[in-house]
């Protein structure tokens, strides 16, 4: 095309070249005229049509000079235009305008991109991104922690990673309806996690009058983990359940036994078995309110130890003195493992009583004549491990991850028999983690169970 203007106003300026010679040759050897004269009259007889054709040929330019004019109205302004003041300086000017305009644009654009991909990279909540087609454009960093995803998602649907119909069909409803939903969803193991997932769709940036409706351009979906708080649900609803029971069955026991020595049977000889059965179940419930006081108090922000330097060793002993009772009553052995000269920070009345909460655990659940190890190992340079091994009933694994919980009981009927609140081992795990330990415990059904805890070394 360029060789083609090219060669237009090559054979214009040829044209025009050759009618001036022949209007000079005409006049000056027809009507013998100068020279001059006769090239004078040329040239104005040539610059009228020379103006008509160059306006002609020169007709589109002056199109896209006006376009790109009206393209930047907010920045070009001919009168402004120092230079040059041609129509091809002003195109020029108005390109250069064109060019920042665009070169802005495309940097806003680009600010916008890496705004919403930090946002994206610093989510907790999983988002996906889908277009018209239900085709997946984009997932954040935390979907593909959260579901495992594989790297490579894009132009898949949500049924083909997430395998999910509720997802997909949701989707699907907002792409077609444009209302948002919103539901639970529920992934089976291994991931095992609940989701709250929200719905919305993406709109289109076109005014509604211009078509009446905006079109949707496709939906983003966003992945809530709630799977701690149903959790944290069901450990509630237990816990309930559990405190409401503890409580009833000594209330139900109190208000029979007072009922019937109420009706008569206060001056029989039933008469003081009835008290006593009472008072058993007066301490009891007097000893699940104390613990659950503990509970509350070491829960509390207010809550602080009475942190000093004590013998472990000296501590230790102290309270097998204090259970040698309950042990010569089973008639069971006790082990002690442990170096002759140990010293540990934490505070000493609540480092004895998780001891005496797992020694007891260790002889009501032990055999008649069993045997109880309790050890205490400096692991290294960071912290102490103390451990209380039995060899009684056990602890079905299922059951290992919930001990630590408030009123969990293994088997309900023989922790009561026994006299247990079922809030010792939680108290235990507190107090543990108060002084910045870890407490966990090792199983094995109808051979014993091992309950470890530890305790950072002083500096």
């Amino acid at each position: 095309m360029r060789l083609r203007y090219h060669w237009k106003w090559l054979i214009i300026i040829f044209f025009l070249l050759l009618l001036f010679l022949i209007v000079q040759s005409y006049l000056h050897l027809g009507f013998k005229q100068s020279l001059f004269f006769s090239s004078l009259i040329g040239l104005l007889l040539i610059t009228p049509l020379a103006y008509l054709i160059v306006r002609v040929l020169n007709q589109p330019i002056y199109d896209l000079i006006q376009k790109t004019i009206r393209s930047v109205p907010n920045h070009f302004k001919p009168e402004s235009v120092t230079y040059l003041g041609d129509d091809l300086s002003k195109l020029s000017r108005a390109i250069d305008e064109v060019v920042i305009q665009f070169r802005n644009r495309v940097n806003e654009v680009s600010k916008e991109r890496d705004y919403l991909q930090t946002i994206f990279k610093g989510m907790v909540e999983g988002v996906l991104v889908v277009d018209e087609r239900g085709r997946i454009l984009v997932a954040n960093h935390a979907l593909h922690h959260l579901l495992h995803l594989s790297p490579s998602v894009a132009n898949r649907t949500a049924l083909e990673i997430i395998r999910n119909a509720q997802l997909e069909e949701s989707i699907r409803n907002v792409i077609r309806n444009g209302k948002s939903a919103s539901f639970e969803l529920n992934l089976p193991l291994p991931l095992g996690r609940t989701f709250e997932v929200n719905v919305v769709g993406i709109h289109s940036s076109l005014d509604e009058t211009e078509r009446g409706k905006r079109e949707i351009r496709g939906a983003i979906a966003v992945f809530h983990d709630i799977s701690r708080l149903k959790e944290l649900e069901k450990i509630r609803q237990d816990f309930l359940a559990n405190v409401s029971h503890e409580l009833r069955t000594p209330l139900t026991a109190i208000k029979g036994y007072t009922e019937t020595l109420l009706t008569g049977a206060l001056k029989e000889e039933v008469a003081y078995p009835f008290v006593q059965i009472i008072k058993k179940h007066t301490d009891r419930l007097a000893k699940i309110v104390e613990d659950l006081l503990t509970l509350s108090k070491i829960e509390s922000k207010d809550f602080q130890l009475n942190l000093e330097f004590f013998s472990l060793t000296e501590l230790v002993h102290d309270v097998l003195d204090f259970i040698q009772g309950s042990v010569e009553k089973k008639k069971m052995i006790i082990s002690c493992e442990i170096p002759s000269s140990l010293r540990v920070r934490g505070d000493r009345n609540y480092i004895e009583q998780v001891l005496i909460n797992l020694l007891d655990n260790a002889i009501k659940y032990g055999h008649e004549g069993g045997k109880i190890i309790l050890s205490v190992n400096q692991k290294d340079q960071k912290e102490i491990e103390v451990s209380v091994k039995d060899n009684g009933i056990g602890i079905p694994q299922d059951d290992l991850p919930r001990i630590f919980e408030r009123f969990y009981r293994v088997d309900k009927g023989r922790s009561q028999e026994l006299g247990g609140t079922g809030l010792g081992l939680s108290i235990v795990k507190h107090l543990i983690q108060a002084h910045g330990g870890k407490v966990w415990a090792e199983s094995q059904l109808g051979k014993g169970s091992t309950f470890y805890f530890t305790l950072p070394c002083p500096v």
